[in-house]
C-alpha cells in the first residue's frame, strides 16, 4: 500500500524551512530527515515520529498513538500515529513539535562503511 500523499503534503510544509531537509523512500513509506536525522515519516496511512525515548510511555497514551514495530520488536524512539487522530492542526503539531525538539538531541546514524 503506497503511503498517504495528503499527509506527506502536510508534513512538508510543516517542515518548510528546517536545517537539511531531505526526503527518503524507505520502511515502505516517505522519511523526513532534518540535520541528517531521521525525523518523520508517512508509513501507510500513519504519521511516523522519532521522539525522545524518556517521552515513549506518555505518547503511547495519546489518542492514535501507537508502537512501531520491525522484526517483532518495538522501536523505542518511534511511534506511529493514525492520520484519522492528526486531522486538527493542534493535534498534528504536537507531533511535530516533539520529533523536532527529538531531532536536536537525537543521535545521528553511525555512516556506514
Amino acid at each position: 500500500m503506497p503511503y498517504n500523499e495528503q499527509l506527506a503534503t502536510r508534513l512538508r510544509k510543516a517542515l518548510a524551512g528546517q536545517p537539511a531537509l531531505e526526503e527518503k523512500k524507505m520502511m515502505g513509506g516517505l522519511t523526513f530527515m532534518v540535520d541528517g536525522k531521521m525525523c518523520l515519516g508517512v508509513m501507510k496511512d500513519e504519521l511516523m515520529c522519532r521522539i525522545d525515548p524518556a517521552e515513549y510511555a506518555e505518547a503511547l497514551q495519546r489518542k492514535g498513538c501507537h508502537e512501531m514495530a520491525f522484526g517483532g520488536r518495538p522501536l523505542k524512539s518511534f511511534v506511529l500515529i493514525a492520520a484519522a487522530d492528526i486531522q486538527a492542526a493542534a493535534d498534528f503539531n504536537y507531533w511535530i513539535r516533539r520529533a523536532l525538539a527529538y531531532n536536536k538531541i537525537a543521535p545521528a546514524a553511525k555512516p556506514k562503511k
